[in-house]
């Protein structure tokens, strides 16, 4: 099968690789309907993150179930099915207590930008939709495999809802579609922080009523001067960087609520700052698994259409192009045709 591999820093390459197998009874294999790049996938794709070995990318997918494990008994060959990045058990006490993503038995998911791939632990994993999709909804489906699933956590960690004032460090996928996730809690105000009109529209067609283009600490204030010198009741931090972070941290009113989703590269808090902050921070790798049946009904219900996110769609061939665009910001997120 077709494989994403990637050597080093922008060293993508699309390979021939062995078909996976079912290596444990409770897995599935799973023919990919679409694949996906992540703006995660960039670290390791920059450099940022080391690579030591050529790894397998992709944790973002949906598809159809070709063949199951002797164990597996929620989900059976020919469904169409999607997934989190994390695997997770749905048994044990953390998730249960809707945080899956920090499952006791959790693996993280790897080599989704593939024709077919392994899911692990495939019953507490996988939501399966009540009959095949049309084709039309492929794209929404595989974005709440992750982005979706994470912008909705960033919302209710922030805890978005009536009454409330939003503000969203981060006009990536995450970012925007923590703005729909937000809409949708019933937030009265979103202000999207961006500096790109294609962007900019995205969110304002996701709900967002204010922009703000200013970063750093001109970006902090021109949210508190659009609040009153309060600040957000709910921040959403999408990014991950020493800046974004404090950002999001300082444009929060006292007492608010920081959701942050960005996977963390050299963020360091200063402990008396945040003391006298009265922030409330809470995020992480987000819980996709305990969303995603309410996120497959509202895609399926036509009540809200996250694939819109993907401005550019290429062949699975075409991989190292995708990748590519979103480094050089020409794509917010990029499909990948199976």
């Amino acid at each position: 099968m077709k494989a994403t591999i990637l050597y080093g820093p922008r060293d993508v390459r699309v390979e021939q690789r062995p078909k996976p197998t079912i290596q444990h009874p409770t897995d599935a294999i799973i023919k990919l309907a679409a694949a996906c790049v992540c703006g995660s996938d960039l670290w390791p794709y920059r450099g940022t993150d080391a690579v030591a070995d050529p790894i397998a990318m992709g944790h973002e997918y949906c598809g159809i179930v070709e063949e199951v494990g002797a164990d597996v008994t929620s989900i059976t060959p020919g469904q169409f099915v999607v997934g989190s990045f994390f695997t997770s058990d749905n048994t044990c006490e953390i998730c249960q207590a809707g945080y899956q993503s920090g499952c006791m038995h959790r693996e993280g998911i790897n080599g989704s930008q593939a024709e077919y791939m392994r899911v692990p632990l495939a019953d507490g994993t996988l939501v399966a939709t009540p009959e095949l999709p049309p084709a039309d909804k492929i794209p929404s489906l595989l974005a709440a495999s992750d982005v979706l699933g994470t912008g909705w956590f960033a919302a209710v960690a922030a805890e978005a809802g009536p009454g409330k004032t939003v503000a969203v460090v981060g006009d990536g996928a995450v970012g925007l579609l923590g703005i729909l996730a937000a809409k949708q809690l019933g937030a009265d105000r979103i202000i999207a922080m961006s500096r790109h009109a294609d962007r900019q529209a995205l969110a304002r067609e996701f709900g967002a009523t204010d922009i703000v283009e200013e970063r750093g600490d001109d970006g902090v204030q021109k949210i508190k001067d659009l609040t009153g010198g309060y600040g957000a009741h709910s921040v959403i931090e999408a990014v991950g960087t020493q800046e974004s972070m404090l950002q999001a941290i300082r444009a929060t009113r006292r007492g608010g609520h920081v959701g942050y989703v960005g996977v963390a590269h050299d963020v360091s808090l200063d402990g008396q700052e945040l003391f006298f902050s009265h922030v409330h921070l809470h995020g992480g790798p987000a819980p996709v698994r305990d969303y995603l049946p309410h996120l497959i009904d509202l895609i399926l219900n036509g009540e809200i259409d996250p694939g819109k996110v993907f401005d550019l769609e290429v062949p699975l061939d075409q991989a190292a192009e995708a990748y590519q665009a979103m480094d050089e910001r020409r794509a917010i997120k990029a499909l990948l045709r199976v």
